[in-house]
């Protein structure tokens, strides 16, 4: 096999010039690489950031011109060779010097650390360093090279930031005005630190500025502009608050807005006074915040920032510390009357207790409400109760010492709290006769000049009871003896009335097990046709069979069922048994009625009550059209709005709906258009004095007028004698209930006389 010759590529031969190319001068070279180094050393000196070389025990081979200006004082020689330690000692450069040492032991490089500097010409400071590992040609870790930028100005804005965001979230979490106001000087110290911070409200007055918080003003000054009076020309903060505007002087010595006042720069050592006026949201000014300075001059852009954020901050703490006042105020305080609520009396007593067991004194707690108030509020109407209501309240404050107390619970109750009482509990009801009978005097309501009255119990400390829960119980029970009493009386809390009491709150629990055990039972009155002598409906009226006492009359037991809360389940029992009851007249092939049952104000305010009657319409089976609610015109004139939406939804389901007890109340008369009602029910009061009075009997022909003239039936009830009879017929009204055609009566006696009636045809 014949080898193939191998080709060579032409080897190009040295060029004449290359040849004859002299060798380089080591000297030339030599001197050639210190010009290099001269002009790298230039380039970096031009550098305002930091550049540092190291070697591996920290030492300091090499820096910039702003590293040796700033670490060595522009001399290298008191760096070069020496570790950050021995330069600055302490915490920091051991810090730095740790670190670096760990980036050389490990190799690698820091990126963009953020440190604390060593020293920056006696100032704190902050950079940004980078760092990475020298090596040798063999790859050994040798020393190490850096350079950082100064990043102070950076983190100084940050952290200003931030204790601004701080204040921010002190005033939006509502903390305390005093920690808000020390913050807001601490972060004035931090950014301003040769400034002494000062803040003066204005009085309620307007006219007067009240030193507030301050930080480092001498004693003696703040008590020479405290109140003082504002003006145009009132040192720095009275002249800020008067015009509104931010007002600087440079010089108190010399401006002539300091010129009353020379003698307080000149005895307290400042020359500077710059004030920024505080305002609500709404722009009213609230007070000033101050900068003094011990040197004279204008703030700065960032100085006059500064200033007016705080001015800002200090105008929103004070409009939440107002808000939170009044929140407070209004919650510890009754809207109508400015007294003291419940929830204040609650705070306060213990500590009036205390004081007084301390002390060996007595406290008198009188418990007080207005006889009849509910009468004047129906009849008069809800503005001229409230008139009454603030009336009494006022004749209660004037009557009281300083460290009594006058509470209203709500409604027409009251609470009245006497301190620092020496003697006798007798000597203590005397003085509350005389509050008693000063809120008792006349008073003017819608033009009418009535007497009002009121009932009081009182009890004492230590006398009646140790704790404020049994002050209070012992004198309601007192109170309550006063109306049984007659009424417009003080009553002393006694052991004979707390036996009393106690019997009351027995048979109210017996009350609520006779709703759990069946002693509870209906009778029914018929309600007859005038025209034709039928029964049309029937009321039902609930009894209490009482198992040692018998059968115990409504008059006692509804009161009872309202005190303690049964009223609405006790209306609940009577509508479910009513309407099971007409059910099953019909279910025995008796002709349909129409059952009319009584709703108290607690059952028709609940915001289920339609829903209520619907289910019971439903779980018994009767048809709407055979129920019929009677509603009082107290119960009604309430709250008219929610009154008529209420009927109007019971209208909708196809109940019936009547006004009992009608022509007690005069606004039924101007408002009864509007009410979706069946039936007017004459009040038995009017019924009683016919005939032979003639006020009666005008009164009950234009109830019947008037029903006839809207269209609506009407029923008199307490007809009791055929001469009543008579005068109803005369007039027109359309049907009756009383004793004349039947008294309230068992289920089965009513079936009976619905049979007979029927069987008649």
């Amino acid at each position: 096999m014949t080898k193939k010759p191998v080709k060579h590529s032409p080897t190009r031969s040295a060029s004449p010039q290359a040849e004859r190319a002299p060798a380089v001068d080591p000297a030339e070279k030599a001197q050639l690489g210190t010009v290099r180094q001269q002009l790298l050393e230039t380039m970096l000196d031009q550098f305002p950031d930091y550049i540092f070389a190291k070697d591996r025990q920290g030492r300091i081979l090499y820096g910039n011109r702003v590293t040796i200006e700033d670490a060595g004082g522009g001399r290298p020689e008191n760096i070069i060779g020496k570790t950050d330690p021995e330069l600055f000692p302490g915490t920091v450069s051991d810090m730095i010097f740790a670190l670096e040492q760990d980036l050389m032991e490990r190799g690698i490089s820091s990126l963009d650390s953020e440190e604390p500097a060593i020293v920056h010409k006696g100032k704190a400071r902050w950079l940004t360093v980078s760092r990475a590992p020298i090596r040798a040609p063999d790859g050994e870790v040798v020393g190490l090279v850096g350079i950082a930028r100064d990043i102070t100005t950076r983190k100084r804005a940050e952290r200003q930031l931030l204790g601004q965001a701080t204040l921010l979230e002190m005033v939006a979490k509502g903390g305390s005005l005093d920690a808000m106001f020390t913050a807001l000087f601490d972060f004035f110290s931090e950014h301003c630190p040769t400034f002494i911070p000062s803040v003066l409200f204005l009085s309620p007055d307007g006219q007067h500025l009240v030193v507030g918080p301050h930080a480092g003003l001498h004693p003696d000054y703040v008590r020479s502009i405290d109140g003082v009076e504002i003006g145009p020309k009132v040192g720095s903060c009275g002249t800020a608050a008067y015009c509104g505007e931010p007002i600087f002087v440079a010089d108190a010595l010399t401006d002539p807005l300091w010129e009353e006042f020379r003698f307080l720069p000149l005895t307290f050592g400042f020359r500077a006074c710059w004030s920024m006026p505080m305002r609500s949201h709404h722009g009213e000014v609230l007070g000033t915040f101050a900068l003094y300075s011990p040197s004279a001059g204008l703030p700065d852009r960032r100085q006059v920032e500064l200033m007016t954020f705080a001015a800002n901050l200090a105008g929103m703490a004070l409009m939440r510390k107002r808000t939170e006042d009044k929140i407070r105020h209004m919650a510890m305080h009754d809207p109508l009357t400015g007294l003291a609520n419940r929830q204040f009396f609650d705070d306060r007593i213990g500590s009036v207790l205390e004081q007084a067991a301390a002390n060996g004194t007595m406290v008198a707690c009188a418990f007080l409400d207005i006889d009849n108030f509910k009468m004047i509020n129906d009849s008069l109407g809800h503005k001229a109760g409230d008139v009454l209501l603030r009336t009494i309240a006022s004749r209660a404050q004037a009557r009281l010492h300083a460290n009594d107390l006058v509470v209203r619970l709500g409604g027409d109750e009251f609470i009245i709290v006497l301190t620092d009482l020496h003697g006798e509990p007798g000597a203590a009801a005397v003085r509350l006769e005389a509050i008693r009978v000063a809120m008792s005097a006349p008073v003017t309501l819608e033009g009418r000049t009535l007497q009002v009255t009121c009932s009081m119990g009182v009890a004492c400390y230590p006398q009646h009871g140790h704790t404020a829960d049994e002050l209070l119980a012992n004198a309601d029970v007192a109170m309550y003896r006063a109306k049984e009493r007659g009424r417009n009386n003080l009553q002393l809390f006694t052991q004979e009335i707390d036996a009393r009491t106690l019997t009351r709150l027995s048979r109210r629990e017996e009350l609520r097990k006779a709703l759990e055990t069946d002693q509870l039972f209906l009778e029914y009155q018929p309600q007859i046709c005038l025209e034709t002598g039928a029964i049309k409906a029937a009321e039902a009226l609930v009894r209490w069979r009482h198992p040692e006492h018998g059968v115990v009359p409504p008059s006692e037991f509804i009161p009872l069922a309202e005190e303690a809360g049964l009223i609405c389940e006790l209306g609940e029992w009577v509508l479910v048994e009513a309407c099971r009851q007409n059910k099953a007249w019909q279910s025995a092939g008796l002709r349909p009625i129409t059952i009319a049952v009584n709703v108290s104000a607690p059952q028709f305010a609940a915001p289920d009550w339609v829903l209520r009657v619907a289910e019971v319409l439903g779980e018994t089976g009767l048809d709407a059209s055979h129920l019929e609610l009677e509603l009082t015109e107290s119960l009604i004139m309430q709250d008219v709005t929610g009154a008529i939406d209420t009927m109007c939804a019971l209208e909708e389901l196809g109940v019936r709906l009547a006004i009992d007890d009608f022509g007690t109340g005069y606004s039924s008369l101007a408002a009864l258009k509007r009410f979706p009602v069946d039936r007017l029910k004459i009040d038995r009061s009017f019924i009683s004095d016919i005939p032979g009075d003639a006020d009666a009997e005008a009164i009950a022909s234009a109830i019947v007028s008037l029903a006839h003239a809207l269209e609506i039936n009407v029923i008199a009830e307490g007809v009791e004698t055929e001469e009543q009879l008579a005068f109803l017929r005369r007039i027109g009204c359309q049907q009756i209930q009383g004793y004349l055609v039947g008294r309230p009566m068992a289920a089965e006696a009513l079936a009976g006389r619905l049979a007979a009636m029927q069987q008649q045809g």
